[in-house]
């Protein structure tokens, strides 16, 4: 499973880009990305369903971004994996997509990849799409639900949202998949699994209290090409970052009569903010 930990959109300031124009995370709020919520609770469902199932959660970013591993593991995920090297900073989706490819690799390709439709610090919903291509599996996106898996057939049936209702689709399998906020929410920590990995750290981490190791992975573990990683693999340059409040500058108070809904519609279209 793919997840990442994003800077909380609802405090971004003055400080959220750095001088070479990427996104400061060390000096904003992170969370655990809303949307890889609801897709770790899409695998934890299939491993309540097939007893033996295991779920390795992956994450790229800094040493910090083991927090969302820890509760992943909390929530029930076996595995995690942290992708933390200079060489990755700075990365765009490309990148990003590159890197995840490349340890996905390293673990060996599973039946299925779960990850969020996409990040709330970029909303590109482009890496899950990307490290599918690069892989060269199947891809399902903007999944509600995962409706049935069939062993022998090894297809799986899921219910996806798209504009102006629902599909659903068959696909074989291994093949990855992006959830949508939509879909349900993940279940809370569990007490005991918050006991057993509370200490569980990163090497990055330096914490000498850690009784369970998180992996964690450069650009050399993986075997990925320097020119493909971070800024140096990424076309996609971000020239600014800023907050931007919209202030009601007049206000008006209509009634419900045929009248006033018409006398709108006349001042929208003559603003061009409708038709």
């Amino acid at each position: 499973m793919l997840a990442k930990q994003v800077p909380d959109t609802r405090n971004v300031g003055p400080d959220a880009m750095t001088p070479e124009g990427t996104v400061n995370r060390s000096a904003l709020p992170a969370i655990f990305n809303p949307e890889d919520l609801n897709a770790l609770e899409q695998a934890l469902r299939l491993k309540d369903q097939f007893p033996g199932t295991t779920i390795t959660v992956v994450t790229m970013g800094l040493p910090k971004a083991s927090d969302v591993l820890r509760d992943a593991l909390y929530r029930g995920a076996d595995d995690a994996v942290l992708l933390t090297d200079r060489a990755l900073g700075g990365a765009d989706t490309l990148a990003t997509s590159y890197a995840l490819s490349m340890a996905i690799r390293k673990i060996g390709v599973p039946d299925l990849i779960i990850g969020g439709r996409q990040a709330i610090d970029g909303d590109t919903a482009q890496v899950g799409p990307q490290v599918a291509q690069k892989l060269g599996l199947d891809q399902v996106t903007y999944v509600e639900s995962i409706e049935d898996i069939c062993e022998k057939s090894r297809k799986l049936t899921v219910i996806r949202r798209i504009d102006g209702g629902i599909e659903k689709v068959e696909t074989p399998m291994p093949c990855l998949l992006t959830i949508t906020g939509s879909a349900p929410a993940c279940r809370p920590q569990n007490a005991k699994r918050v006991m057993k990995y509370k200490k569980a750290a990163a090497p990055a981490e330096n914490n000498p209290k850690a009784t369970i190791e998180i992996k964690q992975w450069g650009a050399a573990d993986i075997d990925a090409g320097l020119e493909q990683c971070g800024l140096a693999g990424s076309p996609t340059k971000v020239k600014a970052v800023q907050n931007i409040v919209f202030k009601a500058k007049e206000s008006k108070q209509l009634s419900g009569s045929d009248a006033d809904v018409e006398e709108l519609i006349v001042e929208l279209l003559n603003s061009h903010t409708i038709g």
